[in-house]
């Protein structure tokens, strides 16, 4: 089927789905490959399940005129999300960085939606399946689209880039992350540099931290002509400072060369979201959202997806960070915790993965750095952090030796930081916290 008849037929279902378990009603259903399973098995099962049309690519499964054959399904959702991407006018901000990048969407989100209707990336789905379903999902009624871009190997971000479009982007921080897949600090660089590439070949806007060293190397190897600064110098477009993490962040900003002087208690931990803020005040005021909605907007936001959410239990007050950890957002989530006003601190660090050959070695660093938290009890789990036990602290193996450790030996009264990378399963502490 030509692109355009397909995009006909998108036209009349307007929505997309790719697991038979959440079909939604009247969609068109894509049959992806993953490594353990073949989406063409299960294509009359969709349509079995409220599916107006499958969009298969092995011949054998096509029954009749509602299985759509293509080459690739993969490439033709590509495809599709492009052309549904062309049919708009409006600003697509693309988002990206080794950390911060979901928080920031979600605050450009809120930030925004204080005057205009916008829509922006659901949860994680911010890879080369989940850009294009996020492009699908958005209405002609839209009038901004933030678009979050994740990688982990080179070149992904430029992908991602030619599917959606971005007329304004920013890059939330480079860190050590992915490095079994970037390959080095210098890999992480060169990929999320791809969305400075394309904002530099498309006359798109950038909006850079400005006291960011590596950010600002970075923007200063292209010839990028729309730059708006964010930081904390008065060099920047928007200023900002950190008054108080307690542990959650009380900040103060302004407008360069403006005495009007804003002051937001927001209910996010964490200091290294101060920044975050920041680019979302940043967008909020050059999209002419009026200052003291923005500042509302911050204000009112509340994290639900464990970065920098707090939860307090019957007994402690939890830093709950372990959606994702990499060492740089290890070192930012501790140097956040020797800043934060506590008398009884507990760190527990769960392993952080696709470190590649520089695993153990930033295992070690972040021990080491976890130790000149004062006063702190150290908690340590999981096999990479488990091998550098003779240094101090209280070492696991597992996520479940840790659990029953904390059971027998309970924390009562305690600020607690949880950061682990997913896979570490942390969320099963929380029933002993």
């Amino acid at each position: 089927m030509e692109l355009q008849a397909l995009y006909n037929l998108f036209k009349q279902h307007p929505s997309v789905s790719t697991d038979t378990r959440n079909i939604l009603p009247d969609s068109l259903f894509f049959a992806l490959k993953g490594s353990n399973f073949n989406g063409n098995e299960f294509a009359e099962q969709a349509l079995i399940s409220g599916a107006a049309y499958v969009v298969i690519d092995e011949e054998k499964y096509k029954k009749n005129d509602r299985f759509i054959l293509v080459d690739d399904v993969l490439e033709t959702l590509q495809a599709l999300a492009h052309y549904h991407r062309k049919q708009f006018n409006i600003p697509f901000i693309g988002v990206t960085g080794t950390n911060g990048k979901t928080t920031t969407k979600e605050l450009l989100h809120v930030v925004l939606s204080k005057k205009y209707k916008t829509y922006a990336t659901k949860g994680n789905l911010n890879n080369h399946i989940g850009v294009p379903l996020t492009l699908l999902a958005i209405d002609h009624d839209i009038e901004i689209a933030i678009i979050e871009m994740g990688a982990n190997h080179i070149g992904e971000i430029d992908f991602l880039c030619r599917i959606a479009e971005p007329t304004h982007g920013l890059i939330s921080n480079v860190g050590k992350a992915h490095l079994e897949g970037f390959g080095s600090f210098e890999g992480v660089k060169k990929t999320k540099g791809e969305l400075y590439d394309w904002l530099e070949a498309n006359q798109g806007t950038l909006f850079l931290q400005g006291d960011n060293p590596f950010l600002k190397e970075m923007a200063e190897q292209r010839h990028i002509d729309k730059v708006v600064k964010y930081g904390f110098s008065e060099s920047n477009a928007i200023i900002g400072n950190l008054i108080k993490a307690d542990p959650l962040l009380q900040i103060e900003w302004h407008l360069q060369q403006s005495e009007e002087i804003f002051h937001a208690d927001t209910q996010l931990a964490g200091s290294y979201n101060t920044e975050n803020f920041l680019a979302a005040i940043a967008l909020g005021h050059y999209f002419h959202v009026p200052l003291n909605l923005i500042n509302n907007a911050i204000s009112e936001y509340k994290p639900t997806n464990n970065r920098s959410q707090i939860t307090k239990t019957d007994r402690n007050t939890v830093i709950c960070d372990y959606y994702n950890a990499n060492a740089t957002s290890m070192e930012a989530a501790l140097t956040n915790m020797r800043i934060i006003e506590a008398t009884h601190k507990v760190v527990i660090l769960g392993d952080m993965f696709e470190l590649g050959e520089e695993s153990s070695h930033e295992h070690k660093k972040v021990v080491e750095l976890a130790k000149t938290i004062s006063g702190a009890r150290l908690i340590f789990v999981g096999k990479a952090f488990y091998e550098h036990q003779d240094v101090g602290g209280e070492f696991f193996e597992t996520t479940s030796d840790a659990k029953a450790a904390l059971l027998s030996n309970p924390i009562s009264h305690a600020t607690i930081l949880l950061k682990a990378s997913r896979g570490m399963a942390f969320e099963k502490l929380m029933d002993v916290l």
